[in-house]
């Protein structure tokens, strides 16, 4: 790495910390960006160098709040003893944290720089590496993938290797999940629940439970 990317990292980072502070204490409704340049110590013309825009820089900042998941979910998996299980403790994690930050994770997995995750999350942790370093080997291809689709697809394969998925059934079971978790995301968001969010979660993870045992082999 030469000097021109690691000052344009190290660059990143500060606007990054700064946007994730704001966020923290505030709410996203109160990034600015100048805020962001004061809060940074740098100028406003500087951010433009490295982001295109508020939201983007929103939206990089965003990943930040990814690493209490990120941490936990070793925990939630480390006693699981096939795909399946750990298949259902990704989910059930991913869950909690995105239900009880709703508005973060929309913004990451669905808004308009998400079809630019990918790139967003290979700069992110190229600045912040140590926030992957304590991860299971199993979990990095899935959580460096590009979009919610193409992560959940990567947990079904292994179920699929393992004999316990039909192969041929992944891609029918990848968009069912994902559809029940978007509407409930944006349920979550919109406050549109008659009910908490750990009922959120629950009832989320026992329709994702019966999708997975409706597709399993010899069920």
């Amino acid at each position: 790495m030469n000097k021109k990317e690691i000052q344009k990292k190290r660059m990143m980072g500060y606007f990054i910390e700064a946007t994730s502070k704001i966020i923290e204490e505030e709410g996203v409704e109160a990034v600015t960006i100048r805020k962001v340049a004061d809060l940074a110590g740098y100028n406003s013309a500087t951010l433009y160098n490295y982001f295109d825009n508020l939201n983007h820089l929103i939206f990089f900042s965003s990943m930040k709040f990814l690493k209490d998941y990120v941490i936990e979910l070793s925990n939630y998996i480390k006693n699981s003893t096939n795909s399946i299980e750990r298949y259902l403790s990704v989910w059930k994690c991913f869950c909690y944290h995105s239900f009880n930050n709703p508005k973060i994770y929309y913004i990451i997995f669905f808004d308009k720089y998400s079809d630019s995750i990918n790139d967003a999350i290979k700069s992110y942790y190229s600045i912040f590496p140590e926030e992957l370093e304590i991860l299971p080997q199993e979990i990095l291809p899935m959580l460096l993938e590009r979009n919610l689709s193409t992560r959940n697809m990567t947990l079904l394969e292994y179920c699929a290797q393992e004999g316990i998925l039909d192969r041929k059934n992944l891609n029918e079971i990848n968009e069912i999940v994902l559809l029940l978790y978007q509407g409930m995301l944006l349920r979550v968001l919109n406050n549109n629940i008659n009910y908490d969010i750990t009922q959120a979660i629950e009832r989320t993870m026992k329709y994702i439970n019966q999708i997975i045992y409706s597709f399993q082999k010899n069920h």
